[in-house]
């Protein structure tokens, strides 16, 4: 009888040692979805480079870029505090350690706490053994946000996570589809705005009309994006219930919002909470003809400006290559 052959133990699966990811800039709001729409704008974004450590801590390692005065503290940094909230959640007895580099201004209205936050995720989920689904990592997006916002709400990692146009509930995202020839044009300018003092200005009575005209005017831009109908959006693209109240942290707001109107734009109003501006555009030559004549009505009150034109379904966060990410345990 043949000697039975020797059984060689199990090869250990290979395991990233590190991954890096980028989370590209946001449009929170759209104007009508306080709190709950927003879409991703190609041309700014933050990248995070995770690795995987021993110790079962979060620690930030570096912060570089456009951006280099942030908390160092896992807990104080949107990044970190949500990889925070990813190890609890999963029991991981390994940590993680961050390095930032930031390509969004903070206080711009384009979703820059909410990038780190986003790109973190997404580099980590790339280092477990079962990684999990962006809808899964929406919760741990959102608590790290709140670090910056002091509000738990989702319109601006809901869309860098699964790109495109989404509406942010407390527990779901649906992401709202949108003809590809429809464009933002997105100015920002070289002012700052942070999330809580824009967030006071809201502070207040509301009248019940109010509400309801908002609520028609979201309906109709839902509607107008699933039907790829230009002038549903066009007719329900008005803030009527935030825009007022924070219009006047955002200088020469009036005539940069009229630019982009004058240039058919479906509708325009602050990104996020602001200073930067958006509009909305049926095609792209409209949307880059209306950067100039915004930048010119910011530039009438002095400010210096840039400017980002993109497909209103933007791109989601990706995985980046990482000079050490071939590395394995």
């Amino acid at each position: 009888m043949n000697a039975p052959l020797a059984v060689k133990p199990a090869m250990p699966v290979p395991r990233l040692q590190a991954a890096s990811a980028t989370a590209f800039a946001s449009v929170g709001n759209v104007g009508v979805g306080f709190d709950i729409l927003g879409h991703c704008l190609a041309g700014a974004g933050d990248r995070a480079d995770v690795r995987r450590i021993d110790a079962p801590v979060v620690r930030m390692a570096s912060i570089e870029g456009c951006v280099d005065v942030l908390p160092m503290d896992a807990a104080q940094n949107t990044a970190g505090a949500a990889l925070m909230a990813l190890r609890k959640a999963l029991g991981l007895q390994h940590g993680f350690e961050i390095s930032l580099h930031k390509g969004i201004a903070l206080g711009s209205g384009m979703g820059g706490s909410a990038a780190s936050c986003v790109a973190a995720l997404v580099a980590a989920n790339a280092l477990l053994e079962r990684p999990l689904s962006r809808e899964s990592l929406y919760g741990f997006a959102v608590e790290g946000e709140a670090v910056a916002s002091g509000g738990r709400h989702g319109d601006n990692v809901g869309p860098m996570l699964l790109g495109g146009l989404v509406l942010a509930t407390r527990d779901r995202l649906v992401r709202i589809p949108v003809p590809p020839t429809w464009h933002c044009a997105l100015v920002h300018p070289h002012a700052v705005l942070e999330t809580r003092k824009a967030r006071a200005a809201l502070a207040g009575d509301y009248a019940l009309g109010e509400f309801v005209a908002q609520s028609a005017n979201l309906a109709l831009v839902l509607a107008g994006c699933f039907r790829g109908d230009a002038e549903l959006v066009r007719e329900g693209l008005k803030d009527v219930l935030v825009e007022p109240r924070r219009a006047p942290l955002v200088p020469n707001f009036a005539r940069v919002k009229q630019a982009a109107m004058d240039h058919k734009a479906l509708g325009a109003s602050i990104s996020g909470a602001g200073p930067s501006v958006f509009g909305w555009f049926e095609h792209r030559t409209e949307a880059e003809a209306a950067t100039a004549a915004m930048r010119s009505a910011f530039a009438e009150v002095g400010l210096d400006s840039d400017s980002f034109v993109s497909p209103v379904d933007g791109p989601a966060s990706t995985l980046v290559p990482a000079a050490d990410a071939g590395e394995h345990a």
